[in-house]
């Protein structure tokens, strides 16, 4: 295993989450769902901005119109430029006192998925949901505990989807135009009890990079399903990964800190931070929501 990762900052987030990069202003947006706050962090400065949030923030993604679209506990709101909340667009699908929302990112047609994760870890009630640009909410995958691992692959066709509990990635055959799945299957399988696959990031040759919590690692895994790379970070829970940069191959991961024994914590002491390493190939600018 190798590892090529440094702290680029050391703000020891509850739950880092949700890395997006912002090509216009050259920034990374990213949140901390436990300690709720939408953020960004400027690499060229190392200066990080925390906009607070009154609830849990799952994901978010910018929208092609300014500001951003986020999955909050209670539903979608628009949040403007500056991390203050507009308006809700919708109400959560589900019961907010053992449910929210976790992982999500836009698609190359403007839509905005988002799953939910079930907090008390009992039955498979959660969900995949799709909120097009006209509001409309689907509900896209069930039967699932922990939505997280959503990505595209580069030419659209493939969309990838991992239960975290299940240490499985899907991958489905997706209809860009109309937005639905179908031909469900296995993509990869994690033995080890630590290797959940959580959030994820695909580069422009189809490669799939999985953030696995608890197991200290970001992976590479190629478009037929096999493991080309691991590299070893210094926190015990990555949680997502992201293309950034100029030429988009500085690979971002957040991590967590959360729930983490001391004896951990002062082996890790970074955990909750954000790691940057470069990369020889690159990802891909971040689609927007066209809501």
């Amino acid at each position: 295993m190798t590892s090529n990762f440094t702290c680029v900052l050391d703000v020891r987030a509850s739950l880092g989450e949700c890395p997006v990069w912002c090509s216009n202003d050259q920034s990374l947006y990213w949140v901390d769902i436990s300690a709720p706050s939408l953020n960004r962090f400027d690499p060229a400065t190392a200066i990080n901005t925390a906009w607070k949030m009154p609830e849990s923030i799952g994901s978010f993604t910018l929208r092609k119109a300014g500001g951003f679209v986020a999955a909050l506990r209670s539903g979608f709101w628009l949040i403007d430029r500056d991390g203050r909340l507009e308006r809700k667009l919708i109400d959560a699908p589900y019961d907010s006192t053992h449910h929210r929302f976790n992982d999500g990112r836009a698609d190359a047609q403007g839509r905005f998925w988002a799953g939910s994760m079930n907090e008390k870890r009992d039955a498979n009630t959660a969900r995949l949901y799709r909120l097009d640009p006209n509001l409309k909410l689907s509900a896209m995958i069930d039967d699932i505990m922990i939505s997280n691992g959503l990505a595209f692959s580069p030419d659209g066709r493939i969309l990838y989807h991992a239960d975290t509990p299940s240490r499985t990635v899907h991958a489905y055959d997706f209809d860009e135009t109309a937005g639905t799945l179908s031909n469900r299957r296995i993509f990869i399988r994690f033995e080890a009890e630590n290797d959940r696959p959580d959030g994820a990031a695909v580069d422009r040759e189809g490669c799939y990079w999985s953030a696995l919590y608890r197991g200290g690692k970001v992976v590479r895994i190629s478009p037929g399903g096999t493991l080309v790379g691991e590299y070893e970070l210094p926190a015990q829970c990555p949680t997502m990964c992201a293309f950034g940069g100029p030429d988009l191959r500085t690979l971002f991961v957040t991590s967590a800190r959360q729930m983490r024994d001391p004896e951990e914590l002062a082996r890790l002491p970074q955990s909750g931070g954000i790691f940057a390493m470069r990369v020889e190939t690159p990802g891909l600018p971040e689609p927007r929501f066209a809501g």
